[in-house]
């Protein structure tokens, strides 16, 4: 009986405490943000000010050959994730770090919800202020708000990116708390296979090979139940938190390629 009471306990304080095993922002003052930017070469956007919502290139081209919008994973800050910008403007696109509310200096409670619901005023600016093509890119937990967006017809999703992505996060807190019923405690689901049943454009999956954070096996599930025109990347010998970023490496242009249209890339394979 003792034990048992010990193990309801568990249970109760993670289901409590929940939204602080998965949401692990970075907080900063606007000034230090401001001049962690400059130092980067970025800019707030789309206003220098507490109302900002990401990042963009300091020396933004007004010609593009679309606007990329990236969404981060759970922990850190958009301004951590300058590493999307040479490799995306290398190739001619505009990019765009979305900082998620209670991140960074932004405002705000972390929550799929709220995530989703910012994200998609977040793709709306951007559209109105860039035009089209859209492009989504979501890294880890990012890939369950993107593909929650997609799922929106007025948003009008040209093509999205799912790195390191999840089927759902309570399959994926299963794999790591394997001794709770994490699959029913998880308040927030971000369900990625359910989502993607209602996008038509296309998705590219990357997986990392050695991935000690999202099973292979939770990703290749979710790539398996996609429906729409996909392809398959594995990054060998990569973490999740350490995939290869260098611009030079070709599976960023295969990527951005393949989720742009480009006739050349075949649908529906695997690439390593």
């Amino acid at each position: 009986m003792r034990l048992l009471i010990i193990y309801a306990a568990i249970v109760l304080l993670a289901y409590i405490f929940q939204n602080r095993l998965i949401y692990l922002p970075t907080r900063s003052s606007l000034d230090q943000l401001k001049q962690s930017a400059r130092f980067e070469g970025l800019q707030l956007w789309p206003q220098d000010n507490e109302n900002y919502r990401g990042f963009i290139p300091e020396d933004i081209s007004s010609a593009a050959r679309g606007t990329v919008i990236i969404f981060h994973g759970n922990a850190g800050a958009a301004i951590y994730r300058q590493y999307y910008v040479p490799p995306l403007r290398g190739q001619g696109f505009r990019v765009v770090l979305a900082e998620y509310p209670g991140y960074g200096a932004r405002s705000g409670t972390p929550g799929e919800t709220t995530f989703v619901a910012d994200g998609r005023e977040t793709v709306q600016m951007a559209r109105r202020e860039f035009g089209d093509p859209v492009y989504l890119w979501g890294e880890s937990l990012g890939c369950g708000v993107v593909s929650a967006l997609a799922t929106d017809p007025t948003l009008k999703v040209d093509g999205i990116v799912l790195l390191t992505p999840w089927n759902t996060l309570p399959a994926t807190a299963q794999s790591h708390y394997w001794f709770l019923p994490a699959l029913w405690l998880v308040r927030d689901r971000f369900d990625n296979t359910r989502n993607l049943q209602k996008y038509s454009g296309p998705v590219a999956v990357v997986m990392a090979d050695r991935d000690e954070i999202i099973p292979n096996r939770l990703t290749q599930s979710l790539y398996r139940n996609i429906p729409s025109a996909k392809r398959l990347w594995t990054l060998p010998d990569a973490g999740h938190n350490s995939w290869p970023v260098a611009p030079a490496l070709p599976w960023w242009t295969e990527v951005m390629e393949f989720v742009s249209g480009n006739p050349s890339f075949p649908t529906a394979v695997e690439s390593r």
